[in-house]
């Protein structure tokens, strides 16, 4: 799967149609997922394969899903998918409020 941002799109959107030939392109808006460009030459199922990840994608970054269910809907291995959300920027992990507390817990067994 292919991956471009708006401002791209617009500046070469022949390269986004020839690489929908090879695979969907994942339109991004900001570091938002907003569109999906699939060839039409492709058969149903070749689409509905390459759509899934870029939908598990989405969904997981929105906290939509969690990373084990992003990967059951993507349909890829858990290594492929992690690849796949490496190349399109989006975080696996996360920090909130306890993060930092956590650390300091961890970081007692991990002196000695």
């Amino acid at each position: 799967m292919h991956a471009t941002n708006v401002r791209n799109l617009k500046k070469n959107p022949s390269l986004a149609l020839r690489q929908a030939e090879d695979s969907p392109v994942l339109v991004l808006k900001g570091d938002e997922p907003n569109a999906l460009i699939v060839h039409l030459s492709k058969s149903l199922t070749e689409g509905e394969a390459s759509v899934r990840p870029a939908l598990a994608a989405s969904l997981f970054k929105d906290g939509t899903l969690s990373l084990g269910r992003a990967v059951r809907l993507s349909g890829m291995p858990i290594q492929a998918f992690l690849r796949h959300l490496g190349e399109l920027g989006i975080e696996v992990t996360g920090t909130d409020e306890t993060t930092a507390h956590e650390s300091r817990d961890l970081s007692r067994w991990l002196v000695s």
